[in-house]
């Protein structure tokens, strides 16, 4: 057998080189059994936020690459909206899609993330508070303080929702005194205070009330919910323009058994996709909430007017009068506020005194019409 050559040698050393770069080259690919997580929003099948549940949901199943696949179901397929957090906690769902004030019954602090003023700031900024002020944590140690094992995400920012849908409009605070009401969260507690009669229906319970008038008005949220939800059929006015859930976001629920046991590219992913869906739905919004709007002025015979200064600012009073009190009564209730005003005292001053104001740009191009706004 012939000695090989220094050539050889050298020759083979490289092959064998080359051979472990490629192997080395090659991703490794998980061939992880797929996670599969049932979740349920608390929206109608017809809703457009389910339509933003089942976007949240698409985006992680996309980029997770078949190794976590989350199924959404619409409200009632497991359990009532209104009872989705226990269900989660519990496990009977792996997550869910909804919204924090929906959890007022637990503890009214968590409605500051959703109802009221948010001194000043609108639902993006309120985002940030979350995010970068603290806001987080706050929600994580009420939830663990109710013994409710979830994991928490919020995101999408709402744009500001109407005061409601009315027989006909208000023109003054005197107009709401005693009207039968739909609303949620701390607004019960705010349009209790100005004299309403307030019913916390879910939103698909909302406008068969209306139409058998056991309801004399209600508030939503946007004019897609709206219109698909049969507003338009019931009512024929709509006021916009409110304090009552000017800056509100949707949250997702995860089981946090079930979130813990993740891998951490896949927690990875849930985050990056949360932050993806945020942006993603208020770019819907613009366009689906714009072309509902125009559809209920024009084809449905609804009528659009701003809610009087008047009935903003007595929104503010009540506000004022019910938090002072609930702050007295729960130590987190004005825990979560004084974070909010320190955050909103800084970055709402810094928003103000930068943002353009862009009606007179677009009454420029286009021309402001007066009294109705449809």
């Amino acid at each position: 057998m012939s000695k090989p050559t220094q050539t050889t040698g050298r020759r083979n050393l490289l092959k064998g080189a080359a051979v472990a770069a490629g192997a080395m080259s090659v991703p490794m690919i998980s061939v992880a059994q797929t996670t599969t997580l049932r979740f349920q929003s608390t929206w109608p099948a017809k809703d457009i936020f389910h339509e933003f549940a089942q976007d949240y949901a698409k985006k992680i199943n996309d980029m997770a690459g078949g190794r976590l696949k989350i199924e959404v179901l619409p409200a009632g397929a497991v359990v009532p909206a209104f009872q989705l957090l226990d269900a989660v906690a519990k496990g009977t769902l792996d997550g869910g899609h909804g919204v924090v004030a929906y959890w007022y019954g637990k503890n009214q602090a968590v409605a500051l993330w959703g109802s009221g003023p948010a001194f000043g700031m609108d639902a993006n900024m309120v985002l940030a508070w979350h995010n970068y002020g603290g806001g987080k944590e706050l929600l994580d140690e009420i939830y663990k303080s109710l013994n409710l094992d979830v994991v928490s995400k919020l995101y999408g920012p709402m744009p500001t929702q109407p005061l409601g849908w009315f027989k006909k409009p208000v023109a003054k605070v005197g107009d709401l005194k005693g009207l039968k009401f739909r609303t949620v969260g701390l607004a019960v507690d705010v349009f209790t205070e100005m004299g309403l009669a307030v019913n916390p229906l879910p939103g698909g319970e909302i406008v068969p009330a209306l139409d058998r008038g056991l309801l004399d008005a209600a508030e939503f949220n946007n004019a897609s919910s709206d219109r698909v939800l049969g507003f338009p059929d019931v009512a024929k006015n709509c006021m916009l323009q409110s304090f009552h859930q000017s800056s509100e976001q949707f949250e997702v629920l995860f089981n946090k058994t079930k979130y813990d046991a993740l891998p951490a590219e896949l927690k990875a992913i849930i985050d990056y996709a949360t932050q993806a869906a945020s942006a993603d739905m208020s770019w819907k919004a613009a366009d689906r909430y714009a072309k509902d709007y125009a559809e209920m002025s024009a084809k449905q015979g609804v009528k659009f007017y701003k809610t009087p200064d008047a009935i903003l600012r007595a929104q503010l009073a009540a506000w004022d009068k019910v938090t002072a009190k609930k702050a007295a009564e729960n130590p987190m209730f004005k825990k979560v506020m004084d974070s909010m005003r320190t955050f909103a005292q800084r970055s709402g001053r810094w928003q103000n005194d930068t943002t353009i104001d862009y009606r007179m740009a677009w009454n420029h191009y286009f021309g402001a019409k007066k009294g109705a706004m449809g």
